[in-house]
């Protein structure tokens, strides 16, 4: 028999952490998160300025066989006039029982609440982990990914979702032949529009506090109408930079700035961590800092975090500008790869740009939906 427990307590907290690092432990394609920041989430109950949250553990005999977060995100409905729920840190053994009971208790707390659908896996933002892998079992996730086991799919349609979007990714590499007219168009449009690559000498923290407050504003702009978007506000903004910062690597990130030294594009990559992190279950041992601070000095893959033009500049070719850099980093010789992590599969234009790389597309990701009313 399956029991279902609300997480209160912190034995239910290091249980809630450790099942997927059990249930992944001989998987060599799963990236933990940080464990430290696992906790911190869960003992603040995962209550935001914008959200409620709810953990629950699945256990048989005592044993835990699954796991389910929920999250009402109270400022993203109110934008869309719509009453859902969101799932996420989803982790089950290959068990319908398992998935329909905790699937349950997620849908019972966010009827309790007025809620009519639910929809996930989906975190608090766009910045958390999102979307369920469907096709690429056997690649490397990302640290900006949750891995999950090719069973995933059936147990989470087995309990009544269907498909809502899917997005894909691509692994990127040197080309054969850099594309001189992107160049020349990357030039042309920092002459004619009066723009400049912001200054990545200054000391990192220096460098973020500086553009940090146009970065956050250009991309509240640009990713508003995108899939399960919303603003980020300023809590959560140094949530962000606190929990990114010891990753951030100045070389990797390009603010594209007018005359005023306005933020109006931006390319945001990360040292991949993956390997980094992986052994320790996310833990920051003195060994898995030493190989975490090694990885973001001498990254031999880079994972594309984010990307954004204001609307007003999003014909003018500052794209051309951010792949042109990104090309640069390739010519370098010590990043090998890049890992796009998760395009919408409507955003064709995105899409497209892949063309000036050698580029295979090799995962693809879901979220689904599911009226509870």
């Amino acid at each position: 028999m399956i029991k279902i427990r609300q997480v209160t307590t912190e034995k239910d907290i290091k249980e809630f952490i450790e099942f997927p690092l059990r249930l992944y432990r001989d998987c060599p394609y799963f990236v933990p998160p940080l464990y430290a920041d696992e906790r911190k989430l869960l003992r603040s109950g995962g209550v935001t300025q914008t959200s409620d949250a709810v953990f629950f553990l699945a256990t048989r005999d005592g044993k835990t066989v699954g796991r389910i977060q929920g999250i009402l995100q109270k400022q993203y409905n109110e934008l869309h006039n719509t009453r859902q729920i969101r799932f996420t840190r989803f982790d089950s053994m290959d068990d319908n029982e398992v998935a329909k009971a905790l699937f349950d208790a997620v849908e019972a707390w966010g009827k309790e609440r007025g809620m009519e659908q639910i929809c996930g896996p989906l975190g608090y933002s766009d910045l958390d982990r999102e979307g369920l892998l469907i096709e690429g079992f056997e690649e490397d996730s990302t640290f900006e990914e949750q891995y999950s086991f090719p069973y995933y799919p059936a147990l989470i349609e087995s309990v009544g979702f269907a498909k809502d979007v899917d997005w894909v990714e691509y692994e990127l590499k040197k080309p054969e032949k850099r594309n001189a007219m992107l160049s020349r168009v990357a030039q042309r449009t920092m002459e004619l529009h009066k723009l400049h690559v912001a200054d990545t000498n200054l000391p990192k923290k220096q460098y973020i506090a500086k553009y940090r407050d146009g970065f956050f504003d250009c991309l509240d702009e640009c990713y508003s109408k995108l899939y399960g978007t919303v603003p980020i506000d300023k809590e959560t903004q140094d949530e962000i930079i606190g929990d990114f910062m010891l990753i951030l690597n100045n070389e990797y990130i390009v603010f594209i700035c007018d005359e005023n030294d306005r933020v109006v594009g931006f390319g945001l990559c990360f040292p991949a961590i993956g390997h980094a992190v992986r052994k320790s279950g996310g833990r920051l041992t003195p060994l898995t800092l030493l190989r975490l601070l090694r990885a973001v000095k001498h990254p031999k893959t880079i994972d594309l975090g984010l990307v954004a033009i204001r609307p007003e500049y999003q014909n003018a070719g500052i794209n051309a500008v951010i792949l042109d850099r990104m090309l640069d980093i390739f010519e370098k010789g010590e990043v090998e790869r890049a890992e796009t992590n998760l395009n919408l599969e409507t955003n064709t234009a995105v899409q497209a740009q892949w063309k000036y790389f050698d580029a295979r597309m090799h995962k693809r990701r879901r979220a689904y939906i599911k009226d509870i009313t």
